[in-house]
């Protein structure tokens, strides 16, 4: 038998969602073969089982989040049969309470003096999770206390009904609930002084108990009708939000944008088009060539190539280059390709494509969606003009490649002259974050990658 863990998923990942089990208990499975799939902050991925065997038994179900190193699961040789599951325990023997002492006679109780009563102390009512016998993770049960979540107004989704944490923050986020504070103890008013005079005297009257707070307004009723679909947003769309939000709130955005005859990258991609495709098995498109020319003109322009942290600029001397890739309409990840200021353009290109198919297919580890240093998002794949994009965080600036379109622009002759031509042209949008420099700085930068498309002999790097 072997125990299957919650590996380590990146280096900052603590605890992951088993969104998915590939196999069910009997089944057999090789060594690499996808077991689970597991959903984390960073990113939804599939984790192979480590041995080939049996799967004997599942500790986890699914909608489960539990911490790295968890026993998930048990694997077996082939054949093998479920484990056991372990004998119970039994309850000790109630051990009888001792008879109490007799209670000596009462002493004659001296004439009360009138005191006011004691303000009563507040007490929580119970949780309704503990008056509750459904099954809830860890995770689950800790969201439901601190919110005060009556359990049978939540509806599970998952195995069997069972309540995910999903479930709680989709019910969170629908009825705006904020963590409920600890209870205050109201302290009893103090006794009035004792009485120093044959004539009764006055008795105060009990200290009042704190107005409670007004609650908080209703949340508007919602008016939707029969037109409407109401559609709960995703793990990775509240997880983008929220980071974009951040950005807009941390980072003053400035934009900039040049435009780009790309007829010099063109006659490169026309001559090696067939034998690339041939010999990589996959097209050469335009955006191995704008990471390269962003890889050297960032070496002339190191402070785009930076982070800020506090009141200082970090400034990188490796470039660690993220593309944003769409997941078919359904999220956004950005991989990132190490080193890229130390690869050429096919070994570029190769790595965005193997990147790119990895996370479409949700094969990505965590780390290799952090860390970059500077970022790129082709717009221009689905046909953007001009693109304005957010910032990611930490990094300064973060650059669209738009769509190219043939149109006809001014060109040179040899002989002086001018003339009209149809030219592939595409523009290059950049937002930067105006902490870090200035706009001529942005600028010049995005000046330098135009010269470089447009001027590089590109033939020599395939």
């Amino acid at each position: 038998m072997a125990e299957i863990t919650l590996p380590q998923l990146g280096e900052t990942v603590t605890e992951g969602t088993i969104t998915r089990w590939f196999k069910k208990v009997g089944d057999t499975i090789a060594a690499d073969e996808p077991l689970f799939e597991v959903s984390t902050d960073k990113v939804d991925t599939e984790v192979p089982s480590p041995i080939a065997g049996t799967l004997t038994e599942i500790r986890v179900a699914e909608g489960e989040t539990v911490a790295v190193g968890t026993v998930i699961a048990v694997v077996g040789g082939a054949g093998a049969s479920p484990a056991p599951a372990p004998a119970p325990v039994e309850a000790p023997a109630p051990v009888a309470a001792p008879a109490p002492a007799p209670a000596p006679a009462p002493a004659p109780a001296p004439t009360p003096v009138a005191t006011p009563a004691p303000t009563p102390v507040a007490t929580p009512a119970p949780a309704q999770v503990a008056q509750s016998n459904k099954l809830l993770s860890p995770v689950v049960r800790r969201l439901v206390n601190d919110h005060g979540i009556n359990i049978d107004a939540l509806q599970g989704t998952g195995p069997g009904g069972r309540i995910t944490r999903e479930d709680v923050l989709d019910y969170i986020d629908r009825n705006g609930l904020a963590a409920q504070p600890a209870a205050t103890v109201v302290a009893p008013a103090p006794a009035p002084a004792p009485v120093v005079t044959p004539a009764p005297a006055p008795v105060a009257a009990p200290a009042p108990a704190p107005t409670p707070a007004p609650a908080a307004a209703p949340r508007p009723t919602s008016t939707l009708g029969d037109r409407e679909q109401v559609i709960p947003l995703s793990k990775i769309r509240r997880l983008t939000g929220s980071h974009m939000v951040m950005s807009l709130e941390t980072s003053p955005h400035s934009f900039t944008v040049v435009e780009v005859d790309y007829a010099n990258v063109d006659k490169t991609r026309s001559a090696v088009k067939e034998s690339w495709k041939t010999s990589e098995g996959f097209s050469l498109t335009y955006l191995p060539f704008i990471s390269r020319a962003v890889v050297d003109a960032l070496a002339e322009f190191p402070h785009l190539n930076a982070s800020i942290e506090g009141d200082n600029l970090i400034v990188h001397s490796y470039v660690d280059l993220g593309i944003a890739v769409d997941l078919d309409y359904a999220g956004l990840l950005v991989p990132v390709v190490r080193s890229a200021d130390a690869k050429r353009l096919r070994a570029i290109a190769r790595e965005i494509h193997d990147l790119a198919s990895r996370a479409r297919g949700r094969k990505l580890s965590p780390d290799e969606i952090t860390g970059g240093t500077f970022t790129l998002s082709n717009n221009g794949s689905a046909g953007a003009l001009i693109a304005m994009p957010i910032i990611n965080q930490p990094q300064v600036a973060i650059l669209s490649t738009d769509a190219i379109v043939r149109k006809p622009v001014v060109v040179a002759m040899p002989d002086g002259s001018e003339s009209i031509a149809i030219h592939p042209m595409g523009h290059l949008s950049m937002s930067w974050d105006h902490r870090a420099f200035d706009g001529a700085y942005a600028g010049r930068f995005l000046s330098r990658v135009k010269q470089i498309l447009e001027t590089q002999d590109w033939s020599a790097e395939l």
